[in-house]
């Protein structure tokens, strides 16, 4: 019987599903007791090639092509042909533990009604990656090991399992999110809302493998300004705005940065350099799309 499904959405990315599939096959789990679904938005870079050779010797890896406008979308298809009674969300880009998926299912064979959120450990590339396999103290971490809940606001999909009576039961991702960010958020939110627990399990470790550049992060963080309001007209709650940025104050502080171009443009130039200016400032394109989603709905 399959125990647990794990739902990766992804689009183009062979490059690194390549080397994360082996990793998720790889588990000390027995391959009857999970199943690995790639949610793939037709891609045209050889992924159903790629996949087609893995199923042939993996057949509890199944390759879920469509045309998916968003990763919500794509995770939803993988919740609805799921076979496991526990779902495991992880990325096209995200390599696993060997025990990342028996650490999981662990929470789950001891209790219901919660939700497991595991250690995702942010990686440049595969070298950096073998270096913090290998060298646990240089991972770092959100939270501190011994945190044993985390609110709606950490629940992040690259790193998250939940029953999929659960998931079906809130109504699965909200698929009018098709721009980046917060899906994983809001769907946190109303499973706490729905009395499900969010537990942090730092021994169920993952690696996320992405150097995004800081002219790209900037449009990422814009995107996920707006993805912020739309979390927000659907749930007008002072919690919403206070934990996503969206406060008299963020936005104040984007105003005065505005009418100050060249303060603005001193902190840009320095961010390749310096994590503080590089913060600040897709904080700022954060807050920019912000506002122009406010824009548009008045």
């Amino acid at each position: 019987m399959t125990a647990l499904s794990v739902v990766i959405p992804t689009y183009n990315r062979l490059e690194t599903l390549q080397h994360v599939i082996p990793t998720l096959l790889a588990q000390d789990l027995p391959a009857s007791e999970f199943e690995l679904l790639v949610c793939d938005s037709n891609s045209t870079d050889g992924t159903a090639e790629y996949l087609a050779k893995v199923h042939a010797e993996h057949p509890n890896v199944r390759h879920l092509p469509g045309p998916y406008s968003g990763r919500a979308m794509a995770r939803n298809a993988g919740i609805d042909a799921a076979r496991g009674e526990v779902v495991l969300f992880n990325d096209a880009d995200i390599l696993a533990s060997p025990d990342l998926l028996s650490q999981h299912l662990r929470h789950h064979r001891e209790r219901t009604k919660i939700a497991v959120v595991g250690l995702e450990v942010q990686v440049k590339d595969l070298e950096n990656y073998a270096y913090k396999r290998d060298h646990p103290e240089a991972r770092g971490s959100l939270h501190k090991p011994t945190r044993k809940r985390l609110p709606w606001l950490y629940f992040l999909t690259g790193n998250a399992s939940v029953r999929r009576e659960d998931l079906l039961r809130v109504g699965r991702f909200d698929e009018n999110f098709t721009g980046y960010g917060h899906e994983d958020l809001e769907l946190g939110y109303r499973l706490e809302r729905a009395g499900i627990t969010i537990l942090y399990e730092p021994k169920a470790v993952n690696y996320h493998c992405q150097d995004v550049p800081h002219d790209d992060q900037k449009e990422k963080m814009k995107l996920a300004g707006r993805s912020t309001v739309r979390f927000y007209r659907k749930h007008p709650d002072f919690a919403v705005q206070l934990n996503l940025g969206m406060t008299p104050i963020s936005l104040g502080l984007h105003g005065l940065l505005t009418r100050m171009p060249t303060l603005l443009g001193y902190f840009d130039a320095r961010a390749k350099n310096s994590k503080f200016a590089r913060d600040l400032v897709q904080q700022y394109y954060y807050v920019s799309g912000i506002k122009d989603a406010l824009k548009e709905t008045t």
